[in-house]
């Protein structure tokens, strides 16, 4: 469990605070997503839940920030170590170098940490099998392409079995396919029972990842809750973020009342082609919120003027 309260910070040269009053909790297994525009705080936030800062960037910190009960100002780094892990944006900067086969890599985490070789191999099989790795176990890190080097990534924290895992952008580098084994391993995660604090741009994903949603603006949370509230939100922009399309056609169609009433604007593509199907249908049967418009004109007479 993650819980911050109250909680701001300034780095040692800046000339404001990079948070200011954050206060949030993410509840076990959990995937709470943060976005922001640049700028906004998001990377600090992952640093601050994750142990580093401030620790190893120095500077000024107000509040509480807990992990499993367990304050962080109070808790050296070296207590985090299993306990939670930090996946950052580019993978290729989390791999050791130390090492020639992915299945070593995953490894070295657990020899840092004075595991038992025979241990070892039962945890790191698993994980090399969740994310879809066990087919490239033998094959220098450096050979993976960009999302298998992500879920390397992962994997070699995964292995570890921390209860809290902080991704900060993990996606920012990756294609589609990368984009979407990085996801796929997500609910991984949750399915382990992993609370997670996901930095992450690319909304529709998150909108059917998420179970609830952070936006930062300048360093202050400005709304949170569930995606499909906080996504449809009329103030995104206003905040540096940018909207999901489906949300903003289906904004324009509700101001021409050609979105169902009572339906809440979509925030992902199944959402939307509901939505809109709702509306085509009323339409095929002519039954269009204006059609007693167009009767005042038959009334007046429209249809003998055409003839």
């Amino acid at each position: 469990m993650i819980e911050v309260k109250g909680f701001s910070f300034t780095y040692p040269t800046g000339s404001r605070p990079a948070l200011t009053d954050v206060a949030f909790e993410v509840a076990p297994r959990e995937l709470c997503a943060v976005v922001g525009g640049g700028g906004a705080g998001k990377s600090t936030l992952a640093g601050v839940v994750s142990g580093t800062v401030p620790h190893l960037t120095g500077g000024t910190a107000e509040g509480v920030v807990r992990v499993n009960g367990r304050d962080l100002a109070e808790t050296p780094l070296s207590g985090l170590v299993g306990e939670v892990g930090l996946v950052m944006q580019n993978p290729f900067n989390q791999i050791s170098g130390a090492r020639f086969s992915v299945r070593e890599e995953i490894a070295f985490g657990l020899e840092n940490l004075g595991v038992p070789r025979d241990e070892m191999a039962a945890r790191i099989d698993p994980v090399l099998e969740d994310l879809g790795l066990t087919g490239v176990r033998d094959r220098s890190p450096y050979e993976l392409s960009g999302g298998q080097q992500q879920l390397l990534a992962i994997g070699s924290i995964l292995v570890m079995r921390p209860t809290v895992m902080v991704l900060d952008e993990p996606t920012s580098q990756l294609d589609a396919a990368g984009n979407a084994l990085v996801f796929d391993a997500l609910g991984t995660l949750k399915e382990q029972g992993v609370t997670v604090l996901l930095i992450e741009h690319r909304m529709e994903r998150l909108a059917r990842a998420a179970d609830r949603v952070l936006v930062l603006d300048r360093g202050a949370i400005v709304a949170q809750g569930p995606p499909g509230e906080v996504l449809a939100d009329e103030r995104l922009e206003e905040w540096g973020v940018s909207p999901l399309r489906y949300t903003v056609a289906a904004r324009r169609a509700a101001a021409r009342r050609l979105w169902p009433d009572r339906k809440p604007l979509p925030v992902t593509l199944d959402a939307a082609a509901e939505g809109f199907g709702e509306t085509a249908g009323r339409l095929y049967r002519g039954d269009r919120g204006d059609r007693g418009d167009r009767g005042d004109r038959g009334d007046r007479g429209d249809r003998g003027d055409r003839r």
